[in-house]
């Protein structure tokens, strides 16, 4: 937009002028057609759905960079400390006066406002200003993040000392830094470029200063803990702002997915489906049977030999040689059906499902995954069931799952007063900007995913995956709770491979799924209590009928006292 877009007429005004509403059109395109770059918007309002979650993690409360938040008045207070440091800024320009650093703001008007998702209703001088009072106030704050040879440079004017400290004691300096990294209260980092330019002797010392802030910068903020070699640091050219600076220092960056190729199935192919199911049904009995026959050929004294005399009796052989489709579908068997596929066929329906129809990530990487893939059971769950947890060194491209060690690597996660905040700004700003999956979001979904209680975050914390800066474990519960909420649902390669697997062995585990079966069939149905009391009984009748032609006594080896 040109500098004239401030005397827009409003839909309010008694008078409108369409010659002068005309030249401002006229102006305003011909200035955006001189600038030949073209600059993606990245600063943008936070998503409703998000912002109704918790609105004070989006809102800043001591202080408003950039034009979104700069004229709430409870945050004009700190507009002297605003023009101290733009004061304190303007000793350091060479030989310029402030003026002429806001008239080389001013040329950048159309590239500072394409930054903006927002409409800006003020003129480019105002925007100019606004942005050069702004860097000086941000610059001044981020020199106690300067790292130059290994040492951090510390220096704090006296007007803001009771705000700022490298130690990070006082409550306004968090409040600070908080207010720093929400999505709405970002000014463009070619800004700050600009006005190191002023400062320093070249650009390329400009960009080595701005480089030293950001990075110190972002190893407070992090909430992973950064290697000193860090991998690939990103070029502030590159860069739009610095929350997009702190993305890029702890996301990873994915290759583009493959294309999705539909397999389309038709009838005949249908229909050889249902004759294998029908045929891989037909064995569930041989290896129901052979289960049971390997379990009571163990035990061959008292009831037990009994038992096996009866499944070895002409008739019962009968019964168990029909098809299990037949089998299933005589009355009090129907019941039966599905608890016994479940207990003892479930790994096998999921070892022969087809290929296109599994979680592949290859096939399906770009479709959106379903409420249930994102499951997963929580921490105290997968201990219980045998999985260990051990902590990384590095961020989130660190996770995975060792079925063979049976082992769960997260990477060590700090959490402090700030990391909230850091958290959903860093969701609001992935989920606004990315065009490909949504990496972040997936990592707190898969966090909130294993953290449920208090006692989940207790073994963490103990394994050194999570270190606890705030006041309680049940606090650090509430906050990976309170990040379920997305814009939209993405699949993630790596991170839904570690969720497919760990799922698939946990509920492979034998006591998992007789916890399950219990659960679900036993206790939580009637009709299978129902039908277990009817086999007691008729198996009592048929022991008593026994008994009475037979003699019980030598049968079950029980001697009588005369």
């Amino acid at each position: 937009m040109s500098s004239s877009q401030s005397t827009m007429p409003s839909q309010s005004d008694s008078k409108f002028d369409e010659l002068k509403w005309v030249i401002q059109i006229r102006r305003t395109l011909e200035e955006e057609l001189e600038d030949d770059s073209e600059v993606p918007v990245s600063i943008f309002n936070v998503p409703k759905a998000l912002m109704a979650s918790d609105p004070d993690s989006y809102t800043p409360q001591q202080v408003a960079l950039g034009p979104y938040h700069y004229w709430r008045p409870e945050l004009y207070e700190m507009q002297r400390y605003k023009l101290a440091a733009a004061k304190r800024s303007q000793k350091q320009l060479q030989s310029l006066n402030f003026q002429t650093l806001v008239d080389q703001l001013i040329k950048f008007d159309p590239r500072i406002r394409a930054c903006y998702h927002k409409y800006l209703d003020f003129n480019g001088e105002t925007l100019a200003w606004m942005m050069a009072i702004d860097a000086s106030f941000l610059l001044e704050f981020l020199q106690i993040y300067a790292i130059k040879k290994g040492k951090v440079i510390a220096r704090v004017s006296s007007r803001m000392s009771h705000l700022v400290d490298y130690a990070g004691r006082k409550s306004a300096h968090n409040t600070i830094l908080k207010d720093m990294v929400m999505l709405e209260n970002q000014i463009p980092l070619f800004v700050l470029r600009k006005m190191l330019e002023f400062q320093f002797p070249s650009l390329e010392a400009a960009d080595d200063m701005l480089l030293s802030m950001l990075v110190g910068l972002c190893k407070e903020l992090s909430p992973f803990k950064l290697v000193e070699d860090l991998p690939k640091i990103p070029v502030p050219a590159e860069c739009a702002h610095l929350l997009d600076f702190l993305y890029h220092m702890i996301v990873p960056k994915l290759e583009e997915p493959s294309e999705i190729i539909e397999v389309v199935v038709d009838d005949q192919n249908q229909d050889m489906q249902g004759k294998e199911k029908s045929s891989s049904n037909s064995s569930y009995v041989k290896q129901f049977l052979d289960v049971i026959w390997n379990m009571l050929s163990k035990l061959n004294r008292g009831p037990i030999s009994l038992i096996k005399k009866v499944l070895v009796s002409r008739p019962v052989k009968v019964i168990l040689k029909l098809p299990w489709t037949i089998l299933s579908n005589l009355p009090g068997f129907t019941i039966l059906k599905q608890p016994v596929e479940y207990f003892f066929f479930s790994q096998e329906k999921e070892e022969v499902k087809p290929e296109n129809e599994t979680s592949g990530l290859n096939n399906n990487i770009s479709k959106p995954p379903s409420v249930e893939e994102i499951t997963i059971p929580s921490v105290s769950d997968l201990s219980k069931a045998g999985f260990h947890f051990l902590p990384t060194n590095g961020t989130i491209s660190t996770i995975t799952f060792d079925i063979k060690k049976v082992t769960i690597y997260l990477p060590t996660v700090g959490l402090d007063v700030n990391t909230e905040v850091i958290l959903r700004n860093l969701v609001a700003y992935e989920a606004s900007n990315a065009s490909g999956p949504l990496v972040f979001t997936r990592y707190t979904e898969l966090m909130n995913g294993i953290i449920d209680t208090e006692e989940d975050v207790k073994l963490l914390r103990e394994r050194g995956i999570i270190l606890n800066r705030l006041k309680s474990d049940e606090e650090v519960a509430n906050l990976w709770n309170g990040m379920s909420k997305s814009i939209r649902l993405t699949k993630v390669p790596f991170l839904d491979k570690v969720i497919e697997d760990v799922n698939k062995y946990y509920n492979g585990r034998w006591s998992v799924k007789a916890g399950k079966f219990l659960k679900l069939y036993v206790f939580g149905s009637w009709q299978f209590l129902t039908l277990l009391a009817a086999i007691l009984f008729l198996v009592m009748m048929a022991i008593q009928a026994v008994c009475s032609v037979y003699s019980c006594s030598r049968i079950l080896r029980v001697s009588t006292i005369q």
